[in-house]
């Protein structure tokens, strides 16, 4: 199945990541992961706006009181601007450093986040109240996650296991439990990177130097795929008016590299084109709308 995909902005991001829609403002918040930088894409004007660049971001949403809840490599902010900004989380939760990869919202107000390039990663969820807590450890490099329609269920993904896990989630107690794997991503496929779930309860999952995003059923089966003329998808966010249109970012990561980083599926051309760009591409397939973080300013 075809699918006309438009390039929306050349940033020649190092690991372009972490595209999240705002129903609020019709614009799309991207990071860049490894450059330490995060974009506002407004589609009515065609405006790649640069609001962030230093440290290094994995993901920004907006804030239910007010700014913006930005994940980074050293623990969570409740952020204004780059000269305005409080830590609300930083160095460790029970041990574990806040050096995160991925973020998502869940259904209280929550960030969840998890943690990457480490010894040992971990899956976090940063509350409303102040506390946090681990989900998950032992993970190789934490990844997307997202929420069902019914919100029954929370997925999560370890890329290098290659594998993306469905859980159990509470909608009163806001527990996540009962971890099972919800699909295996072939080697010669690629890596799971980012993902999102859609209005059916489908989900989304952009496979990295595969050059696309598969769309999985609730029982873990490929049902689509869409492709890209990026190599390095890395992640994917439902948009748009009607939510209908993907949201897709890539990466540059490695261009011009001589040797293979070990990154790459089986086979991979390394004359092939990776990335950095930001894409957009037109659905008869409906997402939904994410959560937003109800974080207060600390006294």
């Amino acid at each position: 199945m075809g699918y006309e995909v438009e390039k929306l902005a050349a940033e020649n991001a190092l690991v372009g990541e972490g595209p999240v829609w705002d129903v609020e403002s019709q614009t799309l918040y991207w990071i860049d992961i490894q450059g330490g930088k995060f974009w506002n894409f407004d589609p009515a004007t065609g405006e790649n706006n640069l609001l962030h660049e230093g440290y290094n971001v994995a993901g920004a949403t907006r804030n239910k009181r007010g700014g913006l809840a930005v994940g980074t490599w050293e623990g969570v902010q409740l952020w204004h601007s780059d000269d305005n900004f409080t830590w609300l989380h930083k160095g460790e939760v029970d041990g574990y450093p806040i050096k995160l990869n991925d973020v998502t919202v869940g259904p209280d107000g929550s960030l969840y986040g998890g943690s990457g390039h480490l010894d040992s990663c971990a899956l976090f969820r940063f509350k409303p109240d102040g506390t946090a807590e681990i989900i998950d450890d032992g993970l190789e490099l934490c990844n997307g996650m997202g929420f069902s329609p019914d919100l029954s269920t929370f997925y999560s993904t370890d890329t290098f296991k290659h594998e993306i896990y469905k859980w159990d989630h509470n909608v009163t107690t806001g527990a996540i439990t009962n971890k099972q794997v919800f699909t295996t991503i072939p080697d010669n496929w690629g890596i799971p990177d980012g993902m999102t779930v859609d209005g059916d309860g489908f989900v989304w999952s952009a496979i990295w130097s595969g050059g696309m995003i598969v769309r999985f059923d609730p029982d873990g089966k490929e049902e689509r795929r869409v492709e890209l003329p990026a190599a390095q998808t890395s992640s994917a966010m439902f948009g748009g008016k009607d939510l209908n249109e993907l949201y897709v970012t890539t990466a540059s990561f490695g261009t011009g590299d001589p040797e293979l980083n070990g990154w790459e599926a089986e086979g991979f051309n390394i004359d092939t084109y990776r990335g950095g760009d930001l894409y957009r591409v037109k659905l008869d397939i409906q997402g939904k709308a994410e959560f937003i973080t109800d974080f207060a300013v600390p006294d």
